[in-house]
């Protein structure tokens, strides 16, 4: 397994984590806000871009500090697959502002962050269905 390792500390930076993982599929039940550690996490099935023939790779990403979370039409079957089109961040009062993750089909998360601090790592291979 050839592990990727990012991480983003400003919108350049997280423009290069949502290259890697658009397209990645997941479901509600793969994502989680930890309210009381500031942290939201998920884990998705990603295709290495680099190499069409890899197997897809189970990566996990997370953001600190994260102070709200708002969705916009989320499916009701938590088991639903999303497939995440991108990420990005807009500032609001530097160095706080909001990531927007972008699903297909108009669903769309909004987390509140005091600051741009994440983190994204390959898990593990995963043979595709």
């Amino acid at each position: 397994m050839s592990s990727l390792k990012l991480v983003a500390f400003d919108a350049e930076d997280l423009a290069v984590v949502s290259a890697h993982l658009e397209e990645a599929t997941l479901s509600r039940t793969d994502m989680v806000w930890q309210k009381t550690a500031q942290r939201f996490v998920l884990v998705a099935r990603r295709r290495d871009r680099e190499n069409a023939a890899a197997p897809q790779h189970l990566t996990g990403l997370h953001f600190e500090r994260v102070t709200r979370v708002r969705t916009l039409g989320l499916p009701p079957d938590e088991a639903a697959p999303l497939k995440l089109m991108g990420i990005a961040f807009t500032a609001t009062d530097d160095p706080a502002g909001e990531i927007s993750l972008l699903f297909d089909g108009g669903v769309a998360m909004r987390l509140n962050v005091e600051c741009l601090e994440a983190q994204m790592a390959d898990l593990a291979d995963v043979e595709t269905p």
